[in-house]
């Protein structure tokens, strides 16, 4: 039996039969530092212009895909840091009086 495409496997096949650029898939294992540097990366190309309508797509959704491994990190970080401050109440009003 034939495995069924994914959507995103889906979406490059249509978009390389349309003529659009391609863009790498982002790692999703990329540390936040590393996701971070390349988005500001993209972000400066995108700025600077002198790039075609196809290569500016594609940079817009490398940098949509990196911002999601950004967000991804960040939210796990808020979530470590909501636990250890929940796990000790006492100390934390300790701190502040």
């Amino acid at each position: 039996m034939a495995k069924a495409k994914t959507d995103d496997a889906a979406d490059a096949e249509q978009g390389a039969a349309a003529g659009v650029a391609q863009v790498a898939p982002v790692d999703s294992t990329l540390g936040y530092e590393q996701a971070r540097d390349e988005l500001i990366e993209v972000v400066r190309s995108l700025e600077a212009g002198g790039t075609t309508l196809e290569e500016s797509l594609a940079l817009w959704e490398r940098g949509e895909a990196l911002a999601k491994v950004c967000r991804r990190w960040l939210d796990g970080a808020r979530a470590r840091l909501d636990a250890a401050l929940a796990e000790s109440p006492d100390e934390a009003g300790a701190e502040h009086a």
